[in-house]
Order: structure tokens, then C-alpha cells, then sequence
């Protein structure tokens, strides 16, 4: 499928670039059977969409299994939306770029999906662009522990700040998802994970985490590179509180740096805009069984 201008540099940087291309190679522009009913078994997706005023957000969708349904070759409905006060319907006033990525935990493993959407019929059409298998690395195994509706998460926050339940809950953290955005390549969103603490609270208003070694494509980071826009997610999977961030973030490629976070390759640090609190934002609970073997420890 080619990468962008962003991503070749930062693979270049990074010396990964014959990597980079055989990896790219399982990169495809419609959905394989395979695909799609890995898809039809999940329970929920994390989707990047970008505002009109380019603000980049993810969010997580949620249902039965069955509520994501592949009606062609290039073409995905889903049939549920976001708790409320997400911004991921206004982020679709007709088509748009979007991206999802869908995790089952307890195998664990990964789909990517990423192209264009909008809102018709009650629900989010999807036209892909491109499609691919993630490897597991850094999933933390979890197990599907009991489900909520919807109806449950009516309450959200906005603030300009993180308050001190906001920093408690990223400083647990296992797990987060980043979106980003390219103006003509379209929209990504990657899972991160490592040992709660691998995110650090710098202030309220700012965030680092290590970039490890991944699967050399560098999606995130080359979109990064340019266009700084960023949106995070964090889930409470034992609560289900959420916590949506959007800002920009940066690649440090300081090695002095890097060298003092075990497994780190590089560090990103991300300036925080607006964050979206909800405490009951995710409907579905999950128990750990087990971090990764591949993190950091």
C-alpha cells in the first residue's frame, strides 16, 4: 500500500526501513474473511476521528458481538455508538477520515481498519483503505468479567486540566490507545501498553511515555511527524471510567534520555488540550490474567 512522506522518515531514523516494507506488504485495501469475522466476535473497537477544527480524538464503541458487521469487500457497519458526550459523532458530520482498531483481549490479538465514515441509517458506515493484523505484543490478557448498558454512561466531564483522579488513573494504567491523523493519508489509532507506570504524569498538563519496539511500520509516529495532533484514550477496565485526551504530542529522539526507561527506543511527550471524563464510559468489565511477557521490566 506505500507509506506516507512521515512515516518513511521516521522509519528511515530509525533504521527499520527493509523492515518496515515487509511488514507493509500484509497491508490490504479490502477485508479478508478472516478479517471479518474476527470483527463479528468482538465485543468493542477504539475508532480515531478528527474534528472539524482538527482536534484528533479516540474513542471506544462498544455491543454485542455482532454489532460490527462486514457488508462487502470494502465496507463495515457498526451498529452502536459511543456513551454520550463522546465526540465521536460530531467528529462524522459526513465523511471523514477514521480508523479502528479492534483487540480481543483474551487471546490476545488485533485488527486494524482504516479509512473513511459517516452516519447514515443509525449507524457508522465504514469504507476501508487499509486493513491489517497487529502483533500481540504488549496486550495485557484479560478476561470478559460482566457487561453494562449504554444507559448507564450519561455522565461526562470536560476539563482543560487533569485533576488529581484523572493523574491516578493514568498512572495505573497497563494499557492506552493513540489516534493521529495525516491530512491526506487519514486517520490511525494503535494500542500501547507496558507495567502500570510506563505513562508518567509530568504535570497537569503534560504526559511521556517510552515508544518500544514495535512492528517497525511507525503509523503513530510517522503521522506524528506531521502532524503533532494527538487524541488518547485511557480505559478503567475493572470500573469502566474513560479518559479521553487531545493535544499534540512530539517524538524525543534523545538517546540519553530514552537509555534511562528500560525497553524504551525513543520517548513521546504529549501536551494536553481538553480531556473527557466519564465515569461510567465503557460498558464492559475484564479482569487481568496476565501482563505481557514482552514488557518493559
Amino acid at each position: 500500500m506505500g507509506f506516507h512522506s512521515g512515516e518513511i522518515l521516521v522509519q528511515e531514523r530509525a533504521g527499520v526501513t527493509r523492515a518496515a516494507k515487509d511488514v507493509g506488504e500484509g497491508i490490504l485495501d479490502f477485508i479478508p474473511p478472516r478479517a471479518g469475522e474476527f470483527v463479528a466476535q468482538q465485543a468493542f473497537a477504539i475508532a480515531a476521528s478528527v474534528h472539524p477544527g482538527g482536534a484528533v480524538w479516540a474513542s471506544v464503541i462498544a455491543g454485542a458481538p455482532g454489532f460490527m458487521q462486514v457488508t462487502g469487500a470494502r465496507s463495515l457497519v457498526i451498529n452502536s455508538m459511543p456513551a454520550a458526550g463522546d465526540p465521536l459523532i460530531e467528529n462524522l458530520p459526513a465523511q471523514a477520515h477514521i480508523a479502528l482498531i479492534m483487540p480481543e483481549l483474551s487471546a490476545p490479538r488485533r485488527v486494524r481498519l482504516n479509512g473513511v465514515a459517516w452516519i447514515a441509517d443509525g449507524a457508522i458506515q465504514v469504507r476501508t483503505a487499509q486493513v491489517y493484523a497487529n502483533c500481540p505484543r504488549y496486550i495485557q490478557k484479560r478476561r470478559l468479567a460482566g457487561a453494562f448498558t449504554w444507559a448507564q454512561a450519561r455522565h461526562s466531564q470536560r476539563a482543560s486540566m487533569m485533576s488529581p483522579k484523572h493523574r491516578a488513573l493514568i498512572a495505573k494504567a497497563d494499557t492506552f490507545f493513540i489516534a493521529t491523523d495525516h491530512p491526506e493519508a487519514g486517520a490511525d489509532v494503535s494500542h500501547k501498553g507496558g507495567n502500570p507506570g510506563f505513562v508518567k504524569v509530568v504535570s497537569d498538563r503534560r504526559l511521556a511515555f517510552p515508544d518500544y519496539n514495535g512492528n517497525s511500520m511507525f503509523n503513530t509516529l510517522g503521522n506524528i511527524a506531521i502532524n503533532p495532533a494527538a487524541g488518547l484514550l485511557f480505559i478503567d477496565f475493572e470500573t469502566g471510567r474513560t479518559l479521553q485526551l487531545t493535544g499534540r504530542a512530539g517524538i524525543d529522539w534523545n538517546q540519553q534520555r530514552s537509555s534511562s526507561v528500560k525497553g524504551a527506543e525513543r520517548m513521546v511527550d504529549f501536551e494536553l488540550d481538553e480531556i473527557i471524563y466519564n465515569s461510567q464510559g465503557f460498558p464492559l468489565r475484564y479482569e487481568l490474567v496476565r501482563y505481557s511477557p514482552y514488557n518493559p521490566a
